[in-house]
Formats: structure tokens, sequence, C-alpha cells
């Protein structure tokens, strides 16, 4: 069986491309995701799924199966903009393909992987590899702006608890198990503004906020971890001030923090190191963790902390053998086992949620958001077998034998 499923996937070739191409041709910011959901939708309904819906977030869900285990793929569909259009040397809009490689915005990051897990499900319908089991293949929104939000709200509100999630983001077909969670938070201190002529007259917060800078880089040198995943990181992603004119002393100064998660940190000691450090408290700065509450493209607004669990699914756990089996049987050799420098909707599912996950996906992960941003067909043909044929390995079906 596993030779059918690649066979089929190689007969699907052009059109899991093309669909590709077109989701591409789709701009679909975060909150603006509209127009792409309702071309998934429509391409779901075409490869025969069960059921077709789009939740009040604006996520769509569609359902292949009705067994009694509960498995899901995921997809976020919104990407992050162009940045300087000078950059590309493609129209990021068109979907160019050239020479197997299909190149714009999104294409790694991560319409490639919603393709492929389409049309993983598009495999199943045609073979009839349906089993015990009940398929979710999720297009998910907002993750670029707020990891994991989609889920929250699926889980939470939806009501949908899957058995086990694979998180479709790229991993150069890789399996992987885990990465750090990460943080925003926020470094807040006051001033006494004055005229900009007589300083003294005044207390300026930039002036505070200057060792506490310095403090943030020495704690990152100092952060630990585990070998696996890594150390923790912390890094100044945005500095601000504000003051009554531009011939004024500042009032207050604000440093925005971009904290990466090791294994062994926790929202708590996170926060903890930060107002412990000299210049924090000799400033008696305010250190405070950021909440997110933008609208999705339907209007709902879902707020939530931006903190962003670490997860880290165990070495022998039996999800991750369901995957190294399942790509074994249809590529013939092992897959590499690794784990994300990013950050993805694993977060809530495992992170917050404890629900089991692994990754698998198309593209290499070093072209994400970047103006070079492309995936290999080929990839996505293997990956869309290898979607097909996990449900029935997870479940231990003699249809793959």
């Amino acid at each position: 069986m596993f030779k059918t499923i690649s066979k089929t996937a190689k007969k699907n070739e052009r059109a899991v491309a093309q669909f590709l191409r077109d989701l591409i041709a789709i701009k679909s910011l975060s909150s603006k995701e509209e127009k792409v959901i309702y071309r998934i939708k429509h391409e779901m309904e075409k490869c025969d799924y069960d059921e077709v819906t789009i939740d009040p977030m604006g996520n769509i869900l569609g359902r292949i199966g009705h067994g009694k285990h509960i498995l899901a793929f995921d997809a976020h569909v919104d990407t992050v903009d162009v940045g300087n259009p000078a950059n590309w040397n493609i129209d990021p809009f068109i979907g160019e393909e050239k020479d197997g490689i299909i190149y714009g915005r999104g294409a790694c990051d991560m319409k490639g992987a919603l393709a492929s897990i389409v049309y993983g499900g598009k495999i199943i319908k045609e073979l009839g590899l349906e089993g015990e089991y009940t398929l979710y293949v999720v297009g998910s929104v907002q993750e670029e702006d707020c990891d994991g939000l989609c889920w929250q709200y699926i889980i939470q509100e939806d009501g949908l608890r899957p058995e086990a999630v694979v998180i479709a983001e790229p991993t150069n077909l890789a399996l992987y198990r885990g990465h750090r969670g990460r943080m925003e938070i926020e470094v807040r201190t006051k001033g006494i503004s004055c005229h900009g002529s007589a300083p003294e007259r005044g207390v300026n917060a930039v002036y505070k906020m200057a060792p506490i800078v310095q403090d943030i880089e020495k704690l990152n040198n100092r952060l630990g971890g585990e070998p696996f995943l890594g150390k923790g990181t912390v890094t100044i992603a945005e500095i601000r001030s504000t003051s009554p004119s531009l011939c004024a002393v500042a009032d207050s100064s604000t440093i925005h923090l971009d904290r990466r998660l090791a294994a062994t940190d926790t929202l708590e000691s996170a926060v903890r190191e930060i107002q412990e450090l000299p210049g924090v408290q000799a400033a008696e700065a305010e250190v405070a963790v950021l909440d997110y509450a933008v609208p999705s493209w339907r209007g709902l607004t879902y707020p939530t902390k931006k903190y962003y669990p670490t997860w880290l699914l165990p070495e022998h756990h039996p999800l991750l053998a369901h995957g190294v089996k399942s790509y074994e049987g249809l590529f013939d050799e092992k897959p590499n086992i690794s784990r994300w420098v990013f950050s993805t909707n694993g977060v809530a599912v495992m992170g917050l949620h404890g629900i089991p996950c692994i990754g698998f996906g198309p593209g290499n992960e070093i072209y994400a958001h970047m103006a070079t941003e492309h995936i290999p067909v080929e990839q996505l043909v293997k990956a869309s077998a290898w979607y097909a044929a996990f449900p029935l390995m997870y479940t231990g079906s003699s249809k793959l034998h």
C-alpha cells in the first residue's frame, strides 16, 4: 500500500502544485485571511472531504472519516508581509514555478504544507484509506501574529480535542518533536519631563533605561537550557520613549523583549529574571507580559497573554514512532529527527493543553519570511504521501500492509 500511496501522490503532483500557486496568489496577512480560506474550502470540497466547516474565528476544518481516534493536521494560512519589494527578484504573489521550485510569499511558511495536507486527505479519499480515525485537516488563522491562538480557540470553544496533532510547519521532511517557547515582555521606566535646555530639572526615563539595556545583554549570555532544544535567549526588539516635544526630557521609556524559553524556563521564572536585574530594581521599572486582542477576519476577538510555552515530545513517545514508521515505509530510509528554531501552533496544542504533537512538513524553515522564499514541488508530493499514510499507521491498520 505504501507504493500505491506514493504513486497516487505523484499522480496528483500537478494538482497540488497548482493549488499552492493559487494560494500564494491570494495575499493573506493575519486577520485578513478570508479569501484564502474560501479558496481552501473549494479545494477540500473538490477533494471529496466528508465535511468542511469554517468556525466563528475563521479557521477552516476539513473532516475525513468518523472513527474513534481523533487526529488533526495543522497549517496556518496567514503569512507575514513582503517587506521591501525591491528585495524580491520575482513577484511574491504569483506563485512562479521554475525547475521544480515554487516561489513566493507563503510558499514555505506555510501554504506549501497546507496544500500538502489537503492533498494527503485527497489521497485517503481516493484510495479508501479511512479507518478507525477521524482526521481534521485544519487551515488556521492569525498564527503569524499570535502563535497558538487559533488552537486555543479550536480546543476551548470549538470543543475539538484531538489525540494527536501533526504541525505541518516546514521541517525539510524531517520529523520534529518540539521547539523553544517564547514570550513578549515590556520593561517600562518613568521620568519627569522638563525643558530640554535645563535637563537637570527633570528625570530622563531613557537614562534610567540605559543600565537595563546592558543588563539584558548580560542576561542573554548567562541563560541556560538543555541540549536538544538549546538555551533560552532574550533580546531587545524595540526601544521607544515619550516626551512633550523634541526639546524636552523624556518622561517614559519602554523596551520590547523577545524572550525565547528553554525547556527549563517558565513564565514566572522568565519574568522574575527581568525583575531581579540591578538596573530594573534601581529604576523601579515595571515589567509586563503583553496581551494580544486583535479581531480575526470574522470580527471575533479572543484575548490571550503573549506567552507561548515550550513543548518537547519525549524521544521514545509512540507518536514519534508512528511518524518514523510512516516515513520508512514510504521512502525506505530513516528520517532525520530534530526541532524547530522558531515557534509554532504547538505552543497551544501541546504547550498549554498537553496534546502530543509532532512536526512534519515540506520546505526548509531557513527560507521562512525571506525574499527568497520557495519550496520544491517534490517535497509537496512526498509530504502529501506521508500525510495519507500516517493516520493508518497511528491506528495500527492492516490496510498499509
